[in-house]
């Protein structure tokens, strides 16, 4: 019998943490972390990790768990966040995953694989997008893999260089696991997707970075950068955004950067989940929200 898993997911800035903090606790529930950057230590403004007292007060897994010069893997996380499933079980808790990362959700509830990898290929690949440009490199995966090309931005070098990788390593299209486009669980799982009106959600997230920055989000980014970042935690969400700013970049215009970026990052996750055929939507204003929650989860378990 697979295990049973529940899971909050949504937008950057539209809720799931307050929600998932306030609903855990009343069905005996351990929150997995399904946040590709809160994995990381000393990524803590930037990622809105919950403070130390709600971690006390719920058990909380995958966060802090490396350091930002180590390059954690979507494999990687798929072992750790099945572990911590496999852990919580069988202490007779309930999973309850929590996050707006997509691809690390279906990456551990989903049976996605992971072809190999090879440094030497995308240093490689990463120096061609250095020099050429990631369109350049987005056109030479049109003709080798035009169905993988299809679903990756022209802009996204990381995921182009990672289809390309492996077709290079493999010998086989990157597009070739269909297994994405069936949404078939190894759990027992129920996906609850919070939402917000666009305007509201908008509004929340230039509330958020606000408050990012008056936190000392500059200062903890500099810091990292000092301490030394791999290339997948310095792409995150506002840490991107202060490392690439020029010198002459005011702290008026990094904050509308990181703005910009965060709006279009948040359409692309509830267009990710929309088209998740499991999800079902649920608005964190309304005030009977916590029961519904429950009876969804209880339903569906």
């Amino acid at each position: 019998m697979p295990e049973r898993v529940a899971a909050i997911v949504g937008a950057t800035g539209v809720g799931k943490t307050a929600i998932s903090l306030a609903i855990a606790p009343l069905f005996g529930a351990e929150i997995v972390s399904i946040d590709s950057m809160q994995v990381y230590r000393g990524m803590d403004i930037g990622t809105a990790k919950s403070p130390p007292s709600a971690r006390d007060a719920v058990v909380h897994h995958l966060i802090d768990r490396f350091d930002p010069t180590d390059d954690v893997t979507v494999a990687e996380f798929q072992a750790l966040g099945r572990a911590a499933i496999a852990d919580i079980a069988e202490r007779g808790r309930h999973p309850l995953l929590v996050g707006g990362s997509g691809l690390y959700l279906r990456a551990v509830v989903d049976d996605l694989r992971f072809p190999p990898r090879s440094v030497e290929v995308r240093d490689a690949l990463e120096a061609e997008i250095a020099t050429q440009g990631p369109e350049a490199l987005h056109a030479r995966l049109i003709e080798l893999d035009p169905a993988a090309a299809a679903k990756i931005e022209p802009m996204n070098a990381r995921r182009i260089a990672r289809a390309l990788e492996v077709i290079e390593v493999t010998g086989r299209p990157f597009s070739e696991n269909d297994a994405w486009e069936r949404f078939e669980s190894i759990y027992e799982l129920s996906i609850a997707g919070m939402t917000r009106p666009r305007d509201e959600l908008y509004a929340r997230i230039e509330e958020r970075v606000d408050r990012m920055l008056s936190e000392g989000l500059i200062d903890e980014v500099r810091r990292l950068q000092n301490a030394g970042m791999a290339r997948g935690a310095g792409q995150a969400l506002g840490y991107r955004q202060i490392l690439e700013a020029p010198p002459d970049r005011s702290l008026e215009q990094i904050r509308d950067d990181i703005v910009a970026a965060t709006k279009k990052f948040a359409r692309r996750q509830e267009a990710w989940f929309r088209n998740d055929p499991r999800v079902v939507w649920f608005e964190p204003g309304d005030p009977d929200l916590v029961g519904h929650l429950l009876d969804f989860f209880s339903e569906h378990s």
